[in-house]
């Protein structure tokens, strides 16, 4: 008996209105980059615990390190990336750098992918 993949028709057959309807609802090549570009820095444990420690309140960069278990320069490092992709920003007060979510989305899609993983 031959097996069949479940993820493959077992008959080659087209729909073309809803191929036509998926292509026009389809996000163009620049956009669909910058959204895998997004996944792909939230791909890093570190960049989502400094995240998940900034949906809570804003900290300093010592303190972000302090949280983390690294070195401020090891931090310093994660944080230009997640500030150069925009999501943390920071505000200088004297000597103190002090960093925060850049906006509200970061924080949802933060949440939603912990209430995802955690779903049964």
């Amino acid at each position: 008996m031959k097996k069949i993949d479940c993820d493959t028709c077992e008959e080659l057959c087209e729909h073309p209105q809803a191929i036509c309807l998926a292509k026009t609802d389809l996000i163009p090549e620049d956009k669909a980059q910058r959204v895998a570009d997004l996944f792909k820095i939230l791909g890093d444990t570190t960049r989502v615990k400094i995240i998940q420690a900034l949906s809570k309140r804003e900290l300093c960069v010592c303190d972000i390190a302090a949280v983390i278990g690294m070195g401020q320069s090891a931090t310093s490092h994660q944080l230009r990336t997640l500030r150069n992709t925009r999501l943390v920003k920071y505000r200088r007060e004297g000597k103190m750098a002090w960093y925060s979510l850049d906006d509200e989305h970061i924080e949802g899609l933060l949440t939603q992918g912990i209430e995802h993983v955690e779903h049964d």
